[in-house]
């Protein structure tokens, strides 16, 4: 009886968290994407009268000089958020969640909103374990239920950052905690579940990323998947090698007279004149991954938008802005995907009606080899696609790409960021 109890409590925490980091996400989404249409329009319109860049550039000044202000205030709001999250629920680090909550909100929405080369998923984690935290203390629970409110947050967060309930789970027991105790799985399952209802109800049923195909790969293609888990998989370990140095690189800027908090000006400069340029490829950025399967584009084309994208990643995240590289590594997953899939067409070893497949497909295995959580990229994919008939080439290629990332020595994407993080606060 007290088993059961105990079970039910455990859900109804869960549910309560949910819907209170539902709402905050949905509004940091909102605000996010109503901010990017805003300055896509500001880009498009700077051939009108020149002083509108004149005006682009001060803004970005006056954010530059807020976020920096804040990032003073609490530096735990820069990057990502989720190695923070994972030093917490190891107890490697004590973060003020209400001090983490509204500063990593605000700069969030100042940064990822310009159209930045930064994902809104990793800074929802990062939110919705401060509100499981705020619960947590609000009731005075000890640390194993404290830590089960903070698992049920950064669910609930990455599950209404992507309206992937099952994924969020997952992720949070196969990368956060490393457990997959009944407890953790009940509250966080139950929390993303809630979200994801929430966020649901404000931006509608359809999947993040709502990509056409007409018919599935028939098996005597799946060698090509090998190969494609291959390429992934190298250019996934080549990511992690960039996104580890990239800070240190940036130290640079700081030995002439650049401070770290200021670096965000940098990731600005750049994110403009994209944006001046080619604006289409501003952001996380899901409208881009549904173009690819739409438009012929040429290989060419195609391998430039990668190293645009490529650069832009490493200069947004390296620069320390608050934001994530969830979206991104997808986006370049996809774009790697059409790639790949266009040299095989071009090779007359795949038919053009595959490109989809190929993009969905190395969405995955991209992922799985960055972050080395093979089930919790299978299960995005196929949550924020929106179908099940992609499983088992989803799992190929994803295994694949695991397997040559841990022979390259890589280590998951969000330890090795946790143990950096780990080091700079004890330095």
């Amino acid at each position: 009886m007290n088993r059961s109890h105990s079970l039910i409590t455990t859900i109804i925490n869960g549910i309560i968290i949910g819907s209170y980091a539902g709402l905050v996400i949905s509004l940091f989404r909102f605000l996010i994407q109503n901010s990017i249409l805003g300055w896509k329009s500001l880009y498009h319109s700077t051939h009108l009268h020149p002083f509108i860049l004149l005006f682009i550039m001060v803004i970005l000044i006056m954010i530059t000089l807020l976020v920096s202000m804040l990032v003073k205030q609490e530096p735990h709001i820069m990057g990502s958020g989720i190695p923070e999250v994972k030093l917490q629920l190891s107890q490697r680090l004590q973060l003020n969640p209400v001090a983490i909550l509204w500063r990593k909100f605000m700069t969030g929405v100042l940064m990822i909103g310009t159209g930045s080369f930064l994902g809104r998923e990793g800074p929802s984690v990062q939110l919705g374990a401060a509100v499981g935290q705020i619960y947590a203390e609000r009731r005075q629970l000890d640390q194993p239920a404290w830590q089960q409110m903070v698992v049920a947050g950064a669910a609930a967060g990455l599950a209404a950052a992507f309206n992937a309930p099952l994924a969020a789970t997952m992720f949070v027991l196969e990368e956060l905690t490393h457990r997959f105790s009944r407890s953790y799985l009940l509250v966080a399952l139950s929390s993303a579940i809630t979200a994801d209802i929430v966020t649901t109800y404000f931006f509608g049923l359809k999947p993040v990323l709502q990509i056409h195909y007409t018919k599935s790969l028939p098996l005597k293609y799946y060698g090509l998947l090998v190969l494609l888990g291959l390429i992934a998989g190298l250019l996934g370990y080549g990511y992690q090698f960039l996104t580890l140095h990239v800070g240190s690189w940036f130290g640079f800027f700081t030995r002439h007279h650049l401070k770290r908090p200021y670096h965000t000006l940098i990731m600005l400069v750049f994110t403009v004149g994209i944006g001046l340029t080619a604006p289409y490829l501003l952001g996380g950025s899901s409208d881009l991954i549904q173009q690819l399967s739409k438009m012929s584009w040429g290989f060419n084309l195609l391998l430039l938008i990668f190293m645009i994208r490529l650069c832009g990643s490493t200069i947004s995240f390296g620069s320390g802005a608050p934001g994530g590289i969830f979206l991104p590594i997808l986006t370049l997953g996809a774009v790697l995907g059409a790639i790949v899939a266009n040299s095989f067409i071009q090779l007359g070893w795949l038919p053009a009606a595959f490109l989809p497949n190929f993009i969905i497909f190395t969405m995955a295995g991209y992922f799985a080899g960055i972050s080395q959580a093979p089930l919790t990229a299978i299960m995005l994919i196929t949550e924020m696609v929106g179908s099940l008939v992609h499983l088992l080439p989803l799992a190929l290629v994803s295994l694949t790409a695991y397997l040559i990332v841990n022979l390259c020595h890589g280590a998951p994407i969000y330890d090795a960021l946790a143990d950096q993080l780990q080091h700079k606060t004890r330095s």
